[in-house]
């Protein structure tokens, strides 16, 4: 990979912030959150994941507070992508069953409690890692069969991670969304259900139901939150591949706060920015080349259509990053500040913990501190979307130092 030293951001200007909008409410509806976390109390082994400050980190940078919410814990899975997968299959069981209108208990969906043709049903999505091995481990646990296309450039570690839970693995050759392209030729020839957190004409249904199964992070954070006091946070930091989980943060807020919700910066690898071109652009534009990326679960080039409805209407900030701001964010959460507690976090995780201290830290990003509002009175909600997920790079990254921090971004020189 050429080395890139620019932080790039824009300021979404023309978003309308209508609380309002019936597209954002059609997609992920008021409420939906108690639902999803509903259904995911009854998975075996659910607990609700932590919500870490890092009260002498936000203190160095001179903010008011940062949480992480801390996804690496998350079913003993490493991401939080289960919630999305899961919520979906439950959600197209229930549709099956004719049962849309009850809360059916976890047991009487598995395949050997479900009419005979709906037990024989297939399972199939394309992913980068997280989502992949969210459904088949989802599939799994209810008896169904999956099968999951990754591109070529996936991992062992992530590929043998999503064959552990029983799940058939194709690998396509080209990239994430060339995976996407090949499982709705096959996926349609073979009768197997798609369950894609992306939405592409006609398919639409699932990928919304996956970001609504999203919200019970959000559900559980602002729960968190209210337990040490606070209504809200002030700003969210989330990152964005096809930008499901983005939208999902952002419509669950807009919901909930209206006009009064936080600030969302939405961030992305400058190798895979198709969101921040979009935004540039005005109008869904896709991103070329070869996604080389160290942020993995972020290397799509195409956005979800129905994500950026809501992206579009209610995204403040975005801001598309070099791989050493992954990678730096992913030491400072492996040697946090002495007295902060230590945070597992892989490529697509720490990404927003690094943007937050080059803007808190560096001189040219003092005009995007400013905007955003950032100081002592700012509350900042960070997802650790995923741990330790290809430990051969993790140890490259915080070990071996792969992805320095370029000289014109470093603050502790020689």
């Amino acid at each position: 990979m050429s080395e890139e030293t620019e932080i790039d951001w824009y300021e979404n200007a023309t978003q309308p912030g209508s609380a309002d909008s019936t597209e954002i409410l059609d997609i992920v509806p008021r409420g939906v959150g108690r639902e999803a976390r509903n259904f995911h109390r009854q998975i075996p082994g659910y607990r609700q994941t932590p919500l870490k400050g890092l009260n002498n980190l936000s203190e160095m940078l001179g903010l008011g507070g940062i949480w992480v919410k801390d996804e690496s814990q998350r079913l003993n899975l490493n991401s939080f992508k289960a919630l999305g997968g899961a919520f979906a299959i439950y959600r197209f069981l229930k549709q099956e069953l004719d049962r849309e209108d009850e809360e059916i208990p976890f047991e009487e969906l598995k395949a050997d409690a479900v009419p005979g043709d709906l037990s024989e049903t297939v399972f199939a999505t394309a992913t980068d890692g997280n989502h992949g091995r969210g459904v088949a481990w989802a599939a799994n646990k209810l008896g169904y069969r999956s099968v999951i296309y990754v591109h070529e450039n996936t991992s062992r570690a992530r590929i043998e991670a999503i064959e552990s839970y029983g799940a058939e693995v194709e690998i396509i050759g080209g990239t994430y969304d060339d995976a996407v392209e090949q499982l709705s030729q096959d996926a349609a020839e073979q009768g197997w259900q798609i369950i894609s957190d992306t939405s592409w004409p006609g398919y639409e249904v699932i990928p919304a139901w996956i970001m609504q199964g999203y919200t019970t992070m959000y559900v559980e954070a602002q729960e968190q939150l209210a337990g040490l006091g606070f209504d809200r946070p002030t700003h969210v930091f989330v990152q964005a591949g096809v930008g499901s989980l983005a939208a999902s943060v952002l419509a669950y807020y807009e919901g909930l706060l209206g006009e009064d919700r936080p600030k969302t910066i939405v961030v992305e690898p400058s190798r895979a920015a198709c969101i921040y071109e979009s935004i540039r652009e005005g109008e869904l534009t896709k991103f070329g080349g070869d996604l080389d990326t160290i942020m993995a679960g972020l290397a799509c080039g195409e956005t979800n259509p129905m994500a950026w409805e809501i992206l579009k209407h209610c995204g403040d900030y975005f801001v598309s990053c070099p791989d050493f701001v992954a990678a730096k964010g992913m030491r400072v959460y492996a040697v946090p500040v002495e007295g902060d507690p230590f945070v597992v976090s892989g490529e697509s995780g720490a990404v927003t913990l690094g943007l937050l201290t080059f803007i808190m830290e560096h001189p040219e990003l003092k005009p995007l501190r400013e905007g955003l509002g950032l100081g002592p009175d700012s509350q900042v909600l960070l997802l650790n979307t995923e741990g330790n997920t290809d430990p051969i790079y993790f140890r490259r990254v915080v070990w071996e130092g792969t992805n320095p921090v370029p000289d014109k971004f470093r603050l502790l020189k020689d």
